[in-house]
């Protein structure tokens, strides 16, 4: 039977969670590597019939495994998210010594290797929209991934770069990704720009439905489940209303633990908003002092508020776009879950994307 899927191969996979939905319009990860090893048992949990190779790109045996595995494949597709620091050209200053000296900065290089070794047709590399903006070492200079691109690729594969909001594309959060679109000259004639949708989910949208919970509060539900938090911190979220934060709170403000008013940002210690879509989920969605972590909460007769909480694991999966039951193990770190998502790309702005050349 002839497969009609597109066979992609995932570098710097982490769980996946941007490919989550792609097997829905056609597109299957068919090959994935990923340096830690308890994120890639969890992508190879959701994909199982995926060859996940756990390791260091950068050790020559592991990159011919890969390469070799997706040659036997038939992978035709790229997807990848090189972490790289660079700097940007305000912080021009450093050696070219000292650039090239973090591997990470040298990652992308392997990204655009592997294109070239299997001689794709199509590539999408996605980031945090500062990596534009990275001066990366490349043959003994520090120039920005563009020219690296132009200059490696553009002899055979056309390109484009843009930056995209997740909640224009049917996610109810606020989420900037850089996206190079990368295409082989005769294959395309062009990879059109993603459809926006009319009308942006909110917050409440996504998660109004669900019970509310008090700190270290179970449900019913599978992964709605609220973490405990420090009672001094509960305190300050259970009289801060929705959309605010705890640092404009006349008496229940954030305090040292011998009382002294802590200095913060407003987006710490703060509640999010019902009617608009989340924003940012971070990293360190685990932490009520974190940026915009807490549950917007509903106003009680006492003049305090519901959920003085972050968000459970399924209000984290709905805020990003991903099934209420995306397949990860019941036994799974909550910790490796939240963290995988506060680095990963929301799923339906990757569909969009490729949604416009499987059409």
């Amino acid at each position: 039977i002839f497969d009609l899927m597109m066979k992609s191969l995932a570098l710097f996979a982490s769980a996946g969670i941007g490919e989550i939905l792609l097997h829905e319009i056609g597109v299957k990860t068919v090959v994935a590597n990923e340096l830690i090893s308890k994120r890639m048992d969890l992508f190879s949990s959701v994909n199982p019939e995926c060859e996940c190779i756990t390791g260091d790109i950068t050790n020559e045996k592991i990159y011919k495994s890969i390469i070799d595995h997706s040659l036997k494949a038939g992978v035709t597709n790229l997807i990848a998210t090189p972490p790289c620091q660079g700097f940007s050209l305000a912080g021009k200053n450093k050696s070219i010594d000292q650039v090239s000296s973090d591997k990470r900065n040298n990652l992308f290089m392997y990204a655009i290797s592997a294109i070239k070794d299997l001689d794709l047709n199509t590539a999408l590399i996605e980031n945090v929209p500062r990596f534009l903006k990275s001066y990366l070492p490349y043959e003994g200079d520090l120039i920005l991934p563009s020219e690296i691109l132009k200059s490696e690729l553009g002899d055979l594969y056309d390109f484009k770069i843009g930056i995209y909001n997740s909640a224009n594309y049917g996610v109810p959060q606020s989420r900037q990704r850089a996206i190079v679109r990368i295409w082989k000259k005769g294959y395309l004639s062009d990879w059109p720009e993603p459809d926006k949708t009319d009308k942006l989910i909110t917050v409440h949208d996504a998660i109004g439905d669900l019970p509310s919970l008090q700190p270290g509060e179970k449900s019913k539900l599978k992964w709605h489940f609220a973490r405990n938090h420090e009672p001094r911190m509960i305190e300050y979220m259970r009289h801060t209303p929705t959309g605010k934060s705890a640092h404009e709170n006349k008496i229940y403000f954030p305090k040292t633990r011998n009382g002294e008013r802590v200095k913060g940002f407003k987006a710490t210690y703060n509640r999010m908003r019902w009617d608009r879509p989340a924003p940012t989920i971070t990293m360190r969605n685990d932490a009520i002092s974190s940026q915009s972590n807490v549950h917007p909460g509903r106003p009680l007769k006492n003049g305090t508020y519901t959920d003085p909480r972050v968000l459970t694991p399924l209000e984290l999966f709905r805020l990003m776009g991903i099934p209420d039951d995306p397949g990860f193990p019941y036994d799974t770190s909550e910790i490796l879950i939240r963290q995988c998502i506060g680095e990963g790309v929301p799923p339906k702005l990757i569909s969009s994307l490729f949604k416009k050349i499987i059409e």
